[in-house]
């Protein structure tokens, strides 16, 4: 399977992680908590709305765009300390981290 195809299955195994522990929001955040410049929009948005709102969006465009996935990714250390007991989606991250966490 192509890294796009991991990708694509990765992202949905996290929806679904997310929604089996109840943290799929059916509203997105305010428009405001779209323009947080910081890492995360922690000061924004809670760690679950923002992997629903911003990443899975934004990786999912980059695969219809057929871009380049990102290199160098590690987003599971904050989801760890953000949301511990969040285990099986911690899971499905740190499949996310290991497959595209490649080094030049």
């Amino acid at each position: 399977m192509n890294i796009e195809k991991q990708v694509h299955q990765i992202l949905e195994d996290i929806e679904q992680a997310m929604r089996d522990d109840k943290l799929w929001h059916a509203t997105p955040p305010e428009p405001e908590a779209f323009e947080s410049k910081e890492p995360f929009s922690v000061d924004t948005m809670s760690a679950e709305q923002w992997l629903q709102w911003v990443l899975v969006p934004r990786m999912y465009a980059l695969l219809a765009a057929e871009a380049p996935m990102p290199t160098r990714f590690a987003i599971t250390p904050y989801f760890e300390m953000a949301m511990p007991d969040a285990v099986r989606l911690l899971a499905q991250l740190q499949r996310l981290d290991d497959l595209l966490n490649i080094e030049d």
